[in-house]
């Protein structure tokens, strides 16, 4: 560790532990580790302190709902580390995004940002009285977009701490490429178009799906946006969620100019570009659709599309994992406003394979004997 400058302590480490198994435990390489945690962590933290720790191999899979894409897994040991520099260093960058950036933030998840679109809205059209626009707009191939020159030196602006940015700059630059082990079947990665494959990029571009390291840095660099929005154009309603942003205006001629402003942002300091078949300005009242979920003039419901995968996956769910997978569903199509259709459905295909609803239509229970 270099001389007067802090690093973790092993209560530190021990909590990055904790945290990184609460969604892993049952990976292989989370129960690897944990044959001999307390040598492992021991090994881990002397390794940090004296600098010469190295990330190890990942893995790479591809998911193909909602469309085929890449995900790079970092070994669990790895993804303590993760964990261990966000812990330090979120709480204070997080403390200067504006409230309306979502995403990989506590408290802000998908439900913050529907309802705090939703709020926005009824704000912008003074309770649906008035006509509004929106303008929706996406980064395209944003992760493996992303300049990792760039995000160093937008980093070094949040951290302080030499020993904290060493490590910041340790992961960002860190290549999975260079050792990893792909898992599935191989004709998947066919599936996955080259531009949005991380593999296909140069070196300095590109951050790995799937680490919450990468979600992180993302939200940092997109920060440069966020508070253009909000002190260049002087934007009252705008919100975003990883790469989605939405800005609200009376004005469709306004939020043209702020395409065109946003185009150059983009371009100019981040290096990435819009998605311009994804880009959208039309009336508030057609609906504005936004983390899965659909504002229209007084309601909200989920979207189409995610109700009819759930559906889909109840049918075909394995009987042992229903119970779980169906109140999980509920969960998610609860969240909307207006949700009783939607829930009433979920029920009715629960029901046919066997499993009892409670009245409300917000769970359900195990088949009877």
């Amino acid at each position: 560790m270099t001389p007067g400058h802090a690093g973790p302590t092993f209560s530190d480490l021990v909590q990055a532990y904790f945290d990184c198994r609460r969604a892993k435990r049952s990976s292989e390489s989370a129960l690897r580790f944990e044959i001999d945690l307390e040598h492992n962590l021991a090994t881990l933290y002397d390794d940090l302190c004296a600098d010469v720790y190295t990330p190890g191999r990942s893995i790479c899979f591809v998911v193909t709902h909602p469309r085929p894409r890449e995900v790079w897994a970092a070994d669990f040991r790895d993804r303590i580390v993760h964990h261990l520099l966000y812990n330090h260093i979120a709480p204070a960058i997080h403390a200067r995004f504006i409230a309306d950036s979502c995403a990989c933030i506590p408290g802000r998840g998908t439900l913050y940002g529907a309802r705090r679109l939703e709020a926005m809205i009824r704000s912008q059209t003074q309770n649906w009285s008035r006509p509004g626009f929106y303008l929706k707009c996406d980064i395209a191939n944003f992760f493996v977009s992303i300049s990792k020159p760039i995000l160093s030196e937008l980093l070094a602006h949040h951290i302080a701490e030499p020993w904290w940015l060493a490590l910041a700059r340790q992961i960002l630059f860190h290549d999975p490429r260079e050792n990893f082990e792909y898992r599935g079947n191989p004709a998947l990665l066919q599936r996955v178009p080259k531009h949005k494959r991380l593999a296909e990029q140069p070196a300095h571009l590109g951050l790995p799906i799937g680490n919450l390291s990468s979600q992180f840095f993302a939200n940092a660099y997109l920060d440069v946006l966020d508070q253009h929005a909000k002190h260049v154009l002087r934007a009252r309603h705008y919100i975003r969620y990883v790469d989605d942003f939405i800005f609200l205006h009376e004005s469709p001629a306004w939020l043209a100019q702020a395409l065109a402003n946003v185009h150059g942002l983009l371009i100019g300091q981040l290096g990435v570009q819009l998605n311009h078949r994804k880009t959208i300005l039309q009336p508030i009242e057609r609906g504005v659709d936004f983390v899965g979920h659909v504002i229209k003039p007084w309601r909200r419901t989920t979207r189409r599309r995610t109700v009819a995968h759930a559906l889909q996956r109840i049918e075909h769910t394995p009987t042992g994992q229903l119970l779980e997978v169906g109140n999980s569903y509920f969960g998610l199509l609860g969240q909307a406003s207006h949700s009783h259709t939607d829930r009433a459905r979920l029920a009715n295909v629960l029901r046919r394979r066997g499993y009892s609803i409670q009245s409300d239509i917000k769970k359900t229970y195990r088949r009877a004997a």
